[in-house]
């Protein structure tokens, strides 16, 4: 008989010596991310630091890089990686040991915060856009791979901090929260991608300001580049605005916690903008003290409330959940035979 390896929630790790690892991580791999997520209660930013080292070991993985270093894709295929990235995803998720610490920290933050299969795929199947070097035509084909790595983010990190299942709006803007966050940072990327042979500027934008396929960090067009890139984050600011209105839905410690996010990835945006063409010469920061500024001031505004946009994003989350489930395989069509004994009348 073939004994079936018991449940196990975290792979059986201890759920301290995960939190340990994750924290780890998070110090590693985004000073940001770690800065403001100190101001969650405790329980909520072991949590965020659960869910944060398993998104960092899948990008890791797809590129063949440590915490975010420069790109060494290697000769294994970047397809078979996702793959091997599903894999182990829903294995924790069943409570199976995975032997890796990062997945199997998703498998115990699983557990807590109701993250579900879909979720977790939502984000996959970003890197999985990724692995075969794809790149966005238009506005809409950006807007839902920001979905993938980063609004469905927000929405798993809306599920941590304990928002009730039938909360859409804060969901909603969980979600405007992660789109920003990754305009920001393809903003601030350029440069980064374009050596690793990868753009998210849509074709359609780089053909309005007449850039070529492939040639927007060439010295010619860096004042287009500049445009597009003004477009970029004030597609940001858009979200961002919306996402300081669903602030208001949460604790106040979880509320402080995501305006300072907030300003901080806002203000990498808004640098960028201020160097104009000089933006990639050398990557944008933000230091200890403007992070402790935007912090205070995020203090400020979790105490008085945010301001309600004049107008909310065109890219609603239900609008970008639509495309990607467009964009996914088309399901399985049942091939059980039809009974037709009450169809067909039988001859005498």
């Amino acid at each position: 008989m073939i004994r079936t390896t018991p449940r196990q929630i975290g792979g059986g790790r201890s759920r301290e010596a995960l939190v340990a690892q994750a924290q780890a991580s998070i110090a590693r791999g985004s000073k940001s991310f770690a800065f403001a997520s100190m101001l969650f209660d405790k329980p909520t930013r072991e949590r965020a630091h659960l869910l944060y080292a398993w998104c960092r070991r899948c990008d890791d993985i797809v590129d063949g890089q440590d915490h975010g270093g420069e790109l060494k894709l290697d000769s294994s295929s970047t397809v078979d990686r996702v793959e091997a990235i599903r894999i182990l995803t829903h294995r924790a998720l069943e409570g199976q040991p995975t032997a890796d610490n990062e997945f199997d920290a998703l498998g115990q933050v699983a557990s807590e915060s109701k993250l579900t299969r879909e979720m977790c795929d939502d984000v996959i199947d970003g890197f999985a856009l990724d692995a075969i070097g794809w790149r966005p035509r238009t506005e809409a084909d950006l807007m839902r791979y920001c979905y993938h790595v980063a609004g469905s983010v927000g929405v798993m990190m809306a599920h941590v901090m304990g928002v009730p299942l039938d909360a859409n709006e804060t969901f909603d803007r969980a979600c405007d929260l992660g789109l920003a966050f990754q305009l920001n940072n393809i903003a601030r990327d350029i440069s980064e991608d374009d050596a690793a042979g990868r753009c998210y500027l849509p074709e359609e934008w780089l053909a309005e300001m007449d850039i070529p396929p492939g040639q927007h960090m060439k010295p010619q067009y860096r004042k287009q580049l500049v445009k597009l890139t003004r477009r970029l984050v004030d597609l940001a600011s858009q979200h961002e605005a919306a996402a300081r209105l669903g602030a208001g839905q949460l604790r106040f410690r979880q509320r402080w916690a995501v305006l300072a996010a907030a300003n901080i990835y806002g203000a990498i945006g808004r640098e960028v903008v201020r160097r104009g063409d000089a933006a990639w010469d050398r990557r944008v920061h933000t230091g200890l003290f403007n992070k402790i500024r935007h912090t205070t001031a995020a203090f400020k505004e979790a105490i008085s409330g945010s301001f309600e946009p004049e107008t909310m994003p065109e890219w609603t989350r239900g609008r970008l959940l639509v495309a990607a489930r467009m964009a996914g395989p088309v399901a399985d069509v049942p091939r059980t035979p039809i009974r037709d004994e009450d169809v067909r009348r039988k001859e005498d």
